[in-house]
């Protein structure tokens, strides 16, 4: 791994919307947004006001020790949640980055056995890195040099209650 990208809350927002923009320059037509959660939970929720279409959640994790940053076993949900009786034909798969691909490759060939109803699904990603075993549909940035992507909610993957709470406390003693 290379050096280290770091993502303000500005540029991540306008990542999104630019993702939003690539998908639509691609004149494809979808009915349904599953995002992957976590990383693709926020994108999802964008795209979704965007796009005015239902969102659908698939949770999935592989980083899970060290604040996050060493990839483990991968856990993928059995069901989705959503608010909408039936999952759309044309299925929109989104997520914050094409990494190792291993979870977004399983995503795309598990959710269709388990949702019939899926005619076509299409990925769409902000960063899709060079090490990926699969290419996204859509993406808004490839990373050719694989740098670890520091995003700006990372500061809560190792900010635990009791350290907020101290800090909310310091804050509010008078001086």
């Amino acid at each position: 791994m290379s050096k280290r990208l770091r993502v303000s809350w500005h540029r991540y927002h306008r990542l999104i919307e630019k993702l939003a923009l690539v998908v639509y320059g691609s004149n494809w037509r979808f009915d349904q947004i599953v995002c992957v959660a976590r990383g693709g939970m926020r994108i999802g929720d964008v795209l979704s006001r965007i796009y005015d279409l239902p969102l659908a959640t698939l949770a999935a994790q592989s980083y899970r020790t060290d604040g996050g940053t060493v990839q483990s076993e991968l856990m993928i949900a059995e069901h989705m949640s959503t608010t909408v009786p039936r999952l759309g034909e044309h299925v929109l798969v989104v997520d914050d980055m094409v990494d190792s691909g291993v979870t977004l490759k399983k995503i795309t060939e598990t959710i269709p056995q388990h949702y019939p109803c899926i005619k076509e699904i299409k990925t769409a990603v902000l960063w899709w890195k060079a090490c990926s075993v699969i290419a996204p549909d859509y993406w808004v940035e490839y990373l050719p040099a694989n740098p670890w992507i520091c995003q700006p909610f990372e500061v809560y993957d190792t900010l635990n209650i009791t350290q907020l709470q101290a800090h909310y406390e310091k804050q509010s003693r008078p001086e």
